[in-house]
């Protein structure tokens, strides 16, 4: 199994992924582990109860549920890290029967030090009780459905466990976190790292970043606070081909391997891999800037499920070959849609070279505790993300969800403005996109979803006739003004950001009467004809600096995917490409990806890495 975390790697680590016990606790009865009398089930980690691959499949409401696995634990010294990747919603941790720690946040990472109750001579337990009430609508939720049986745009619930667990050993005194930041503009790459555990006397920091066979920096740093902040400068050519060569992009995806030793009064205490890219990104007037050229962008809308384990994929390969896909469609980005992706997916993405926007997870109440919960889970995405070359873009809201009355309540906009601004001080590299889809108030992009069918009416609500003061102020796609008063448009990049959302699902399909989407082919080559009509249209708009199709997979009852939820294509990829890509030539954006000859089906197999 490939490490969790693949940008702060350690080597002593062990997955608790497997076979754990398990038992539903509706009524909420039990505070404790000694409370329970029976476990009624056996469950597959990381997978949700709620999947056929957890080995359950129990798609009910259950607000709480328990977990319970004996791990042995092989000898050593040091600290011992248990690491959950992401529960949904509230857990609290017990090892060996002792509370050690618990943590609020469907989306997030959070570390349990269990060192001071490892059992010294036998296996050690590792209880966790899991809360997610179904019912409530002001928690982040994404698409999870709060019916019993998903419908429309809703898809079933994730309770519980749904990425990796594992535990490692980490030396007395230990690297705890490190941050990567670019910095195109003066060809150096900023560099943070948090030191943690046992106090030392002269503790260091040596960092080695590395091209290949080229060393590019072997510098030592003096930890000062258990910090160290530095700008590490390369050495800069000044000549843009020999600078592309370091440059990461979709079209060549230049990674920079890292090494980090920590050095305690002169002992060697503590290694970690890392990796980072030079790159930037930027607005530019309006168009969108990739290491300080326009780019163009060509998204697609990725719910991130799967059929037989919903939010969780169902393997590493999986999640390459999403990216592998995505690329071979013609696409250099996806707009992760109303989900947290697994680190791993962000990992393919940086190394395979796709752009990837991410976006908050939405609750649908406004009040104040959505508020302190939104805030706080999205500032907890950021710092883990935020070393990831392949982010692009930051979404913090979609489609005004969770501030219905943006036109009318100024707490709703300034929540909207509070966390745009909250986000830029976070992580001021990047752009931020405020409300994705309509009634924008800062922003960096004008993101527009409009579901019109007809290539013709696109063309002419977008085109060059068009005043651009009269489609701001008057058009509504959806129903919804595109810029609130006191927030015209001020020249930013203009984007599609969902379109199209034709639904084909096969007439073999089961209960095709509940299939949705935004407009329905009854034939394949009818979906074929309609993509590429639109894809035709929505390319040669000259106001667009990019766009994102709606959607790659069909997601249970909604089936507008590119694909159908195995990962087949509905038609062939090489048309999917073409009409993606609008004329332009196939090199000139898949620069060694996958293109001819994709397979048609066994949408898991293994790629070799």
């Amino acid at each position: 199994m490939a490490y969790p975390r693949p940008q702060l790697q350690r080597a002593n680590w062990m997955s608790l992924n497997g076979p754990w016990k398990f038992t539903y606790d509706d009524n909420g009865r039990f505070v404790q582990p000694s409370d329970i009398s029976e476990w009624t089930h056996t469950i597959e980690v990381p997978f949700a109860p709620e999947t056929t691959r957890s080995g359950i499949g129990d798609t009910g409401f259950h607000p709480n549920c328990w977990y319970e696995r004996e791990f042995d634990l092989p000898p050593g010294e040091g600290r011992v890290l248990l690491q959950f990747a992401a529960v949904d919603y509230r857990a609290r941790v017990w090892v060996n029967g002792q509370f050690i720690t618990e943590h609020e946040g469907g989306n997030t990472p959070f570390t349990a030090d269990m060192t001071h109750v490892i059992n010294e001579n036998g296996p050690q337990r590792v209880t966790v009780w899991a809360q997610d009430d179904p019912q409530d609508l002001a928690k982040p939720r994404g698409k999870q459905d709060w019916q019993l049986e998903p419908h429309s745009i809703w898809y079933p619930r994730t309770t519980g466990i749904w990425q990796t667990v594992w535990v490692e050993r980490v030396p007395p005194t230990y690297i705890k976190n490190i941050r990567w930041t670019p910095d195109f503009d003066r060809w150096e790459i900023g560099f943070e790292a948090f030191v943690a555990g046992e106090p030392c006397n002269d503790i260091q920091l040596k960092v080695k970043l590395s091209f290949g066979c080229q060393m590019l920096v072997n510098d030592t740093y003096e930890v000062l606070n258990r910090e160290v902040h530095r700008r590490i400068a390369l050495s800069d050519p000044g000549i843009d081909d020999y600078r592309n060569e370091l440059l990461w992009s979709p079209e060549k995806p230049t990674l920079i391997d890292a090494e980090i030793e920590l050095w305690c009064d002169g002992k060697l205490m503590n290694v970690v891999k890392s990796y980072t890219a030079m790159r930037c990104v930027a607005i530019q007037r309006d168009r969108f800037m990739l290491n300080g050229r326009p780019y163009y962008l060509r998204l697609v809308l990725d719910q991130g499920y799967w059929p037989e384990s919903f939010m969780t994929a169902p393997s590493d390969e999986a999640l390459r070959r999403d990216v592998e896909l995505v690329k071979a469609m013609g696409f250099n980005g996806v707009r992760k849609h109303q989900k947290i992706e697994d680190p791993r997916f962000l990992y393919w993405a940086d190394v395979l070279g796709l752009l990837v926007w991410e976006e908050m997870p939405s609750a649908y109440r406004f009040t104040p505790k959505a508020v302190e919960r939104i805030t706080k889970e999205w500032a907890e995405v950021i710092e883990r993300d935020v070393s990831h070359p392949c982010i692009v873009v930051w979404v913090p809201f979609n489609e005004s969800w969770g501030v219905p009355n943006l036109t009318e309540s100024a707490a709703h906009r300034n929540y909207v403005q509070a966390l745009y601004h909250l986000t830029k001080t976070l992580d001021p590299t990047r752009p931020v996109i405020g409300n994705d889809g309509w009634e924008s108030t800062d922003t960096d992009i004008i993101a527009i979803h409009d579901y019109d069918n007809k290539p013709q009416r696109l063309e002419k609500r977008y085109g060059p006739q068009v005043d651009l003061t009269k489609l701001f102020d008057r058009q509504r796609p959806g129903g919804r003004i595109l810029t609130l008063d006191g927030h015209p448009h001020q020249g930013q990049p203009v984007m599609l950001t969902e379109f199209g959302g034709i639904a084909y699902a096969g007439r073999e399909a089961p209960e095709a009467e509940k299939v949705w989407g935004y407009v329905r082919a009854e034939e394949i080559s009818e979906l074929q004809l309609r993509y590429t009509a639109l894809l035709e249209v929505v390319n040669r708009i000259e106001m667009f600096s990019g766009f994102c199709y709606t959607q790659l997979t069909d997601t249970f009852q909604e089936a507008n995917g590119l694909l159908y939820g195995d990962r087949t294509p509905k038609f062939p990829i090489e048309a999917i490409a073409a009409a993606t890509l609008g004329g332009e030539e196939e090199d000139d954006v898949f620069c060694g990806t996958i293109k001819a000859g994709w397979p048609q089906a066994d949408p898991i197999q293994s790629v070799p890495h």
